[in-house]
């Protein structure tokens, strides 16, 4: 146990090891007889079939996967490219000293952090065409993920600036730059390396939050999974490979975000915490407002 797990909890003595043993063998094995059930009956139903697998080995199943895994990354990929300048400006407007750049951000940043995506994203399909604000179907996606993810991640921003001490700011300050050239050429840099291992987290959160592609009928994974299964019937089987095909993304993006870590980590900011004591959902969120 680590020395600040040590200071939150006590130790586990001898008995209270020996009953963590047992709870975890008892709940593995209720894990692997439940899973045991689950083929079973999986198996009885016929889903388990050979042949209900081979269809997605073949040209049109792939098409229409592929079709919808494009549509994804598109949608994370543009999404990623506006809401994170986009949030590093806010984390800026509300990090400045002036009150009204303060207030605007503060606002936007409080705002579109409270409000559920599905809803925004209803409120550019249904309630905005009313007064002829119709925007193209793949940007009545990208453009509600954005204004919320940009919120999110503006608080990451603002997380890493206030996780470097003072006398960096306090220093840049004292050889003659200004406050603005301070943040540019001294602060930012730092805070960028804190966070960009939780921005690429964040992009895991963006891919998954494009599955509400189908709520406008843009054709992302899911929107592709419910053509493929209104036309073959081959519900459990689609829902399956579609899950697999997310796991496996996110398992790199995981695996990215950890391998910049590890070597941001060897390479700790002068004065500034560790990129691993970043957290996006503490942090982020609790971080006085300046």
């Amino acid at each position: 146990m680590s020395t600040a797990n040590r200071v939150l909890f006590d130790a586990p003595g001898p008995r209270a090891q020996r009953r963590i043993v047992m709870f975890t063998i008892a709940s593995v094995l209720a894990a692997l007889l439940l899973i045991g059930l689950a083929l079973a009956a999986l198996a009885g139903h016929g889903q388990l079939e050979a042949y209900r697998w081979q269809a997605f080995t073949t040209g049109p199943y792939l098409r229409v996967l592929w079709a919808g895994l494009e549509g994804t990354l598109k949608a994370t990929a543009i999404s990623a490219l506006l809401a994170f300048p986009l949030g590093a400006l806010l984390a800026l407007m509300r990090l400045s000293p002036r009150g009204p750049l303060r207030w605007l951000a503060t606002g936007y940043i409080e705002l579109f952090r409270s409000i559920p995506l599905l809803l925004l994203i209803y409120v550019f399909l249904l309630a905005l065409p009313r007064y002829n604000i119709n925007l193209p179907i793949f940007w009545k996606l990208v453009v509600p993920i954005v204004m919320v993810c940009s919120a999110v991640i503006a608080e990451v921003f603002r997380a890493g600036v206030r996780a470097l001490d003072r006398g960096q700011s306090e220093a840049a300050q004292a050889i003659g730059l200004t406050y603005w050239q301070s943040l540019r050429l001294v602060i930012l840099p730092q805070a960028i390396r804190l966070v960009l291992p939780t921005l690429i987290a964040q992009l895991v959160t963006l891919l998954k939050e494009s599955t509400l592609g189908y709520a406008v009928s843009y054709p992302e994974l899911m929107k592709q999974a419910d053509f493929l299964t209104a036309r073959t019937h081959l519900l459990f089987q689609t829902y399956v490979i579609i899950a697999l095909v997310y796991v496996a993304i996110n398992y790199l993006l995981g695996q990215l975000a950890g391998l910049v870590d590890r070597r941001l980590g060897r390479r700790p900011a002068t004065g500034g915490r560790r990129p691993s004591q970043l957290d996006p959902t503490s942090q982020a969120g609790l971080a006085p407002t300046a």
